[in-house]
């Protein structure tokens, strides 16, 4: 006869029983069945019942757990078993409703206490289901880093190939044996933990540098436009100073550029649209605009890496830096400040007959002024809001990531 009672997934900690609550503890002590890991079962000598060790392959866990008999059958984990643990698994394969979980703290989330991080957005990964050179990428962009590290790509292993990518602008903690005696942190820069051996029970977790920019990969293929967010240098602290891939080719799209084009990029942050542009009209020139100098610098050096040579980065405080500039044949205008609209009606007198103006806000206050502003030149102005999703991988499962709805708009100068 089938056994009906719930089975029990336990979650514990390095101290073992002592850290359970009440409950959790009176369950372990009174289950006719452990199973668990040898390591595990090892955090709780004290517990009576039958034992039966199950390895690391899951499939046998399942077949274990499906086959047992006995009354009180209790499954013990490390930390939370339904984060990233045993626990998701074996309700995926035998059913939510033969079991009741009791969660400890997960290691991730007791690493990111000890070093007094908050790990909302942080970008979390199993080295051992994905290899570090499948995710260096998203490093590359993320703000908060946490790893579960194996034997395989150990803490060191990790820092030597972050380094070897140029990713040095994080700084690294590594936390070792958490909630037992021998707990331990160690905090420093990636390159002083090539050379340190730290023991197999460790998170790696790591926390981007303020106002240093990323420095991408050399092996990001160069598309003539739609290139990757994070194949431009960009100033991370900052926000909306890289308009994103998909809102830059639609934008390019709308500005209808031809081969020997003048467009002027208005407020040209990290210069990946202009950069872009610069590509499209190989004979024309393109004239990155932007006022802050740190910015500048960044447009300048991501030209020099995508090696376009009609790119002149202009270093001052528009409408006064597009004095002396030729007319262009499509404008392009990003930013979120009020100031846009403004920008944007002084541009128009400087605009060619045919050519193009491209917008984009990311509020609806500065929508409704530039629309206004536009149709006082052509009643044909074309909008969009667009609401883009990218998906990404958190652990073993996909899930969207959202972007900032970006408002775009478009006109054509009339004869």
């Amino acid at each position: 006869m089938a056994n009906t009672e719930k089975i029990r997934i336990v979650g514990v900690g390095e101290d073992g029983l002592a850290g359970v609550s009440r409950a959790a503890r009176k369950i372990v002590e009174e289950a006719d069945l452990l199973l668990g890991d040898a390591y595990t079962l090892g955090l709780v000598p004290e517990a009576g019942g039958r034992r039966l060790e199950v390895g690391l392959d899951l499939d046998q866990a399942v077949g274990e757990v499906a086959a047992a008999t006995e009354e009180r059958i209790v499954v013990l984990a490390v930390g939370d078993p339904l984060f990233y643990g045993v626990a998701r698994y074996l309700c995926d394969k035998l059913g939510k409703e033969r079991f009741e979980v009791l969660p400890h703290v997960s290691t991730m989330q007791l690493a990111f206490a000890r070093v007094k991080e908050s790990w909302e957005e942080a970008f979390l990964t199993n080295l051992a289901s994905h290899g570090i050179d499948s995710v260096l990428e998203q490093i590359r962009g993320a703000q908060k880093v946490g790893l579960f590290t194996t034997d395989s790509y150990p803490p060191s292993g990790v820092a030597k190939v972050l380094l070897e990518a140029g990713l040095d602008y994080f700084t690294a903690y590594v936390c070792e044996n958490l909630g037992s005696p021998n707990e331990r942190v160690t905090h420093g820069e990636l390159r002083d933990l090539v050379d340190h051996d730290f023991g197999p029970l460790n998170v790696m977790i790591l926390v981007r540098k303020p106002s240093v920019p990323d420095r991408p990969s050399e092996a990001i293929g160069r598309r003539l436009f739609g290139n990757p967010d994070e194949a431009f240098l960009q100033s991370k602290p900052k926000r909306g100073l890289l308009t994103p891939t998909e809102i830059r080719s639609m934008a390019l799209a709308e500005m209808d550029l031809g081969p020997g084009s003048i467009v002027w990029d208005i407020g040209a942050g990290s210069g990946s649209v202009a950069i872009e542009a610069a590509q499209i009209a190989r004979e024309g020139t393109v004239f990155a605009i932007e006022v802050d100098p740190e910015d500048h610098e960044l447009t300048v050096a991501n030209a020099k890496r995508f090696d376009v040579a009609n790119l002149v980065a202009v270093l001052g405080r528009a409408p006064e830096a597009w004095a002396d500039l030729p007319d262009p044949d499509a404008i392009f205008l990003g930013g979120t400040g009020r100031e846009s609209a403004r920008l944007a009606e002084a541009a128009l007198g400087r605009l060619r007959v045919g050519g193009r103006l491209v917008a984009t806000m990311g509020s609806i206050d500065n929508v409704s002024e530039m629309h206004r502003i536009l149709q006082r030149v052509t009643p044909d102005v074309n909008v969009w809001m667009l609401n883009l999703a990218r998906g990404n991988y958190q652990l073993e499962r996909i899930r969207f990531e959202s972007l900032n709805p970006t408002f775009l708009m478009s006109m054509v100068m009339p004869g």
